[in-house]
């Protein structure tokens, strides 16, 4: 098993950087208000829309920023490739999770997800305040991992059978199936898509590492398979490839269009059922 994500009370946090990730789908400004109300002392916030999402493409509902914007947002942070990075958000959620992979992506070796949210760390004694870090600008040249990125292209080859990866829909059961579709154009899945409801990675609200969520996961693939997962904007799929990667799978993509992205286009290949 890989450690992707940390308890609180296993770690020493003297000599880390912190990563705010909180966010509300429901209200985008909440992260926002929430870390200007108090944060863990030097971390900084990384927004969902602002800094983890290009809003103005068009290729789904959270697109993939460019990288040029991502060197920007790791070298305002303050971050160095082999830094020990904390991020968390309120325990439970996506964005934590979401973050950790942009670190992952740029080559963040020592990123760890705190599964507690911020009540928690505060709880734990942890400083805390209220004061908008400034960190010394960093120049951090990121080190590409490609091979945990899906494109567009990637899926539609994965789709015609040309990469040996698994589709994994981290959406809740009844949109994967095309029920109902409360956000996209269409209802339905990618063609050859397994379902893999994220939220049964949580009980009461928190990620859970035990036998239960092992086996499943077990069930779902082998550990070494190549897997690429995808939910309606890349969000929800995020803890489900955190998730794989905690518990040691090494060949996992996540399609940050996901959903959103695939049926932005007319002729895109849907399945129901």
């Amino acid at each position: 098993m890989s450690n992707v994500f940390v308890s609180i009370k296993d770690i020493d946090t003297s000599e880390v950087k912190w990563i705010d990730a909180r966010f509300s789908l429901a209200d985008s400004e909440e992260g926002k208000r929430l870390y200007k109300e108090s944060h863990v002392s030097g971390a900084v916030h990384w927004d969902l829309n602002d800094d983890l999402s290009d809003l103005t493409k068009r290729d789904g509902r959270q697109p993939m920023p460019s990288k040029d914007s991502l060197v920007e947002l790791y070298r305002r942070s303050g971050l160095k490739i082999d830094d020990t990075i904390l991020v968390y958000d309120d325990g439970g959620s996506p964005f934590a999770t979401r973050a950790w992979w942009f670190l992952q992506y740029a080559g963040f070796l020592n990123a760890f997800i705190v599964v507690e949210g911020f009540d928690a760390i505060k709880e734990s004694g942890v400083p805390v305040d209220k004061e908008i870090t400034q960190p010394m600008k960093s120049s951090v040249n990121p080190d590409w991992n490609d091979s945990i990125y899906a494109s567009r292209e990637f899926v539609e080859k994965t789709v015609a059978g040309e990469t040996e990866n698994l589709l994994v829909d981290a959406r809740a059961a009844n949109r994967y199936r095309g029920d109902v579709e409360p956000l996209d154009r269409v209802a339905g899945h990618i063609p050859g898509a397994l379902n893999f409801d994220w939220e049964q990675l949580k009980n009461d609200g928190k990620f859970q590492f035990d036998d239960r969520v092992k086996e499943m996961l077990s069930e779902l693939a082998d550990s070494d398979q190549r897997v690429t997962v995808y939910c309606g904007s890349g969000v929800t799929a995020s803890p489900l490839y955190a998730m794989l990667s905690h518990y040691g799978y090494e060949n996992i993509r996540l399609y940050v269009g996901s959903y959103s992205d695939w049926v932005s286009r007319e002729d895109a290949q849907i399945e129901k059922g």
